[in-house]
This record gives structure tokens, sequence and C-alpha cells, in this order.
């Protein structure tokens, strides 16, 4: 005799194997999407909180008011009219430009030396590189305050010339190029490649999330100088962000919040944009192993 199943049994176990709905709006991990979520809005909240008081005036902001205000266009008449932020960030992007680029360039052709020429001291002058990683930039500042002071060149030229060498740098593309197989160096050779061309036909392309991590670094590092350029420069037309929105601090009679919070909610696109950017070149760029 055959076994007979009852329609009903047959459908029992689909049933079983298909996800509830309120197992799909409400997933099993939502706790973790919770605490995300949280954090997310814990640390988003200072930025928040600037755009809204870049809004608002004085008296909104001692009321901890948290709506937008309708003070806008004057604080942007402010900031970019009266205090000409626009000037000071067109000086600042050409500076931190010329420095990324300037010390990816030196930085390339010293890891290239470092890794594959031969000279006497060279692990002693590479120790060296590597000690000055442990020095803050501006305990040298008062040399290179005397250094461009002796020396004829433009305002410009004397931002961006003292930082063109980078210990990290070096260090970055050393440890990158170190991890290329050797057999594409003497494949170079065969084929009568100059180090310049092996430099560029070989060693860049395949060296583009390193350079990518290195420009990030730069360009943020450069974007918020205060000091170096607070020293040099003496001409208010070729003045950079950080030390011009110092003179936000005080606009009227005492400290006004709204073109302060403005000028720092505006000036903080671009560095978020280089990062957006080359955020992939940046995320790889430490991984520096033989696979490269």
């Amino acid at each position: 005799m055959h076994e007979t199943t009852h329609p009903a049994l047959m459908d029992e176990k689909p049933q079983r194997n298909q996800p509830s709905l309120l197992r799909i709006l409400i997933p099993r991990r939502w706790p973790v999407h919770l605490g995300l979520l949280l954090t997310c809005l814990i640390m988003g909240f200072p930025l928040i909180y600037a755009i809204v008081v870049s809004t608002q005036t004085n008296s909104d902001v001692y009321r901890y008011s948290l709506t937008f205000g309708d003070n806008l266009a004057r604080n942007w008449d402010t900031v970019f009219n009266q205090r000409t932020l626009g000037l000071y960030m067109w000086n600042t992007m050409a500076m931190a430009v010329g420095i990324s680029v300037g010390k990816t360039i030196f930085s390339l052709l010293a890891g290239l030396a470092f890794v594959y020429f031969r000279f006497p001291g060279k692990w002693i002058v590479f120790g060296f590189v590597l000690l000055t990683l442990m020095m803050p930039t501006e305990v040298i500042f008062i040399g290179l305050f005397r250094f461009v002071s002796d020396i004829e060149m433009s305002t410009f030229l004397k931002l961006i010339v003292p930082f063109l060498a980078s210990a990290t740098g070096v260090f970055l593309f050393r440890q990158h190029f170190a991890s290329i197989p050797h057999e594409l160096v003497e494949a170079a050779q065969l084929d009568g490649a100059n180090p310049l061309q092996f430099l560029v036909r070989v060693l860049i392309p395949m060296s583009w999330n390193t350079i990518g991590a290195l420009v990030v670094i730069q360009f943020l590092f450069a974007w918020n100088m205060y000091l170096w350029p607070r020293m040099i420069i003496t001409e208010q037309e070729t003045q950079v962000v950080q030390v011009g929105m110092r003179s936000l601090v005080s606009v009227d009679t005492g400290i006004s919040y709204g073109p302060l919070m403005l000028a720092a909610v505006v000036t903080s696109i671009p560095p978020v944009l280089i990062f957006v950017l080359l955020q992939k070149q940046f995320m790889s760029g430490f991984a520096l192993t033989r696979d490269k």
C-alpha cells in the first residue's frame, strides 16, 4: 500500500522555512545596529550643532536653541566678504597641494634610492630619517625660520620648501618598494630601462594606494598648519585659512559664534572631499605585502 500525505502536511515544511514579517522588519542583530546608530549620532552631533549655530545670532546661541536661525546670509557676508575667507581658502589649497605633491615626489625618489641603490652609509642615513619621525615639527621651526629668512624667495615658496622632505613618506615607499619582487628589477634592466624609467613605468603604477595614503596624510597636515604660516606670512593677501579664522573670533564687540561656526564648517569641506576621493587608496595604502 502506498502512503498518502495530507496536503496540509506537505505545506508545513516550506512554511517553517519562510521568514516571518517581524523577523524581516526587526533583524536579529538589531542591538548592534542600534548601538552603531547611537554612536554615529553622538559623534556627528558636534558637526550638526556647528551647522545649526552657523545660521544663528549670538542671542540664539545663548538660548541653546537647536533650530536653524535666519542669520545665515549675514554670517556668510561677514565670513566671505568682510573677512575674505574665500581668499584664505584659495591660498591654503595652493599651499596644501604644493606640499602634498612635492612630498610625494621626493618620497618616491628617496624610497627608490634606499631600496634599489647601493651607497656607503645607506642604513645610517635611513636611521636618521626614522629618527626624525620622533621629533615634533615645531622643534625645528626656529632653524627653518632662520634658514628661509636668509634666502630670497616668495612667501609661497617659504611655506612649501621647508616641508618637501617627509620621513613618513620615505618610510612608506621604502617599505612598499622592498615588498615588490626583485624579478621586476631584473626584467627592467634587461629591457634597458634606467632607474627613472623603472620608477615611472613600473613602480608608480604599482604604488597608487601608497601614493593616495600619503597624499591624504600630507594634505591634512598642510591644511591644518597654523604656527608656521603665523611666523612667515606678513601680508593679509597671502594669509592661510587657519590663521585667517583667528580674525573671526571677534567680529563686533565680542565673540560671534555664527560666523566662526560657519567658517569652521566651510573650511572642513576640502579635507573631507580629499579623504572621500582617496578613501580606497588610503585604507589599502598601508597593506604593504608582497602581493603588490
